[in-house]
């Protein structure tokens, strides 16, 4: 199989709405099928202008910059404690990573949402070391780019169309009626959102007639298409903690595939899902799966010790050395070319009814 993705079945409209449009687009469902295992296992092989004075921002101030540093790591301070991932270079380096990965994944596409060649506002919501934001400000000239986060850690030298902010996506969003965006992007912010639907619907409130919005979240679940996933127990034993650690903060990480239902109750019509596995190590037959999944098993691995410190360590009180027993074991089972595990990405994408 390649990288196209699974499709969902379309979900009826809410019995609200008011557009005749339909919520969620058609889809062919595809049959399921296996990841094809490559049975070389060599190494080798390749692998806006300035926001208005209505939309409020986080000036950069001594607590933004008051980081926590905890088990070696160093965390947010603006908002301290509402977030439990790091924010320091390790951590930044992780998410840079990701970002190749998507690109990979998605063939150098920025985005999976059909908004067309002329976008002006654009919102980049969690958007890390912004370098979603800024590809996107030199793939399309002519829009304003606003990217907002808890830690002021992107760039300086950017495109003369972006602007970054320090801001708490979960506050109200303060834009006003004339700074509604053509398109909203987020990914990876679970763990990070307590309540979704209103997450959503500040989004849907906040998009342009006939804009998009789109939602790029993993599943909170490590599997395989063989026995592979019975062969991993510290990957079990570490992705049950961090669910159980995620619900006790209050911000569950497995959130993934509920986004389709909620994009359409938010009132979003044209809602698609596109799922993809995406694999951990180089054992996939298929060329760009491969390389997808060498960087790939590097990022989980990268991921494995920031959540665990944090999710673990921070909110179920682990000490520094049984998570790092965890980590080791944990990782290792990740490593072995025996295991042909993957994680599956949805991405959710619709578009707010025109006037």
């Amino acid at each position: 199989m390649t990288s196209n993705p699974e499709k969902s079945s379309g979900a009826p409209n809410p019995p609200n709405q008011a557009s005749p449009e339909p919520a969620s687009a058609p889809n062919n469902p595809e049959e399921h099928q296996p990841l094809e295992v490559d049975d070389i296992t060599s190494d080798t092989d390749s692998t806006f202008s300035d926001r208005s004075s209505t939309a409020q921002s986080a000036s950069i101030t001594s607590s933004i910059l008051n980081y926590e540093y905890s088990n070696g790591r160093r965390y947010h301070g603006y908002q301290r404690g509402s977030y439990v991932l790091p924010n320091d270079e390790k951590e930044q380096d992780r998410l840079d990573l990701l970002h190749h990965i998507f690109l990979l994944l998605l063939d150098g596409k920025l985005i999976r949402a059909p908004i067309g060649s002329d976008p002006q506002r654009v919102l980049d919501v969690g958007t890390g070391t912004g370098l979603w934001a800024i590809d996107f400000a030199d793939e399309y000239p002519s829009a304003q780019i606003v990217g907002t986060d808890l830690s002021p850690i992107q760039p300086s030298w950017i495109p003369p169309n972006v602007k970054f902010y320090v801001d708490d996506a979960e506050n109200e969003w303060v834009y006003g009626p004339d700074e509604a965006f053509d398109f909203i992007y987020s990914r990876n912010m679970a763990g990070g959102i307590k309540d979704w639907d209103r997450y959503i619907g500040q989004a849907f409130q906040h998009t342009k007639p006939g804009g998009w919005l789109e939602l790029i979240e993993f599943e909170a679940l490590v599997t395989s298409d063989d026995d592979s996933k019975n062969r991993v127990p510290y990957v079990d034993q570490f992705q049950t903690k961090c669910n159980e650690a995620a619900a006790k903060f209050g911000k569950k990480i497995d959130q993934a595939p509920n986004h389709k239902q909620r994009v359409i109750n938010a009132g979003y019509v044209d809602v698609r899902s596109d799922v993809f596995k995406v694999p951990i190590g180089t054992w996939p037959k298929d060329k760009k799966l491969k390389e997808v999944g060498r960087y790939f098993v590097e990022h989980m691995m990268m991921g494995v010790e920031a959540y665990s410190l944090g999710f673990l360590g921070k909110v179920l009180g682990w000490s520094k050395d049984e998570c790092r027993v965890l980590i080791s074991k944990t990782n290792a089972e990740l490593r072995d070319r025996k295991n042909n595990l993957y994680v599956r990405l949805h991405i959710v994408y619709g578009r707010k009814p025109s006037a």
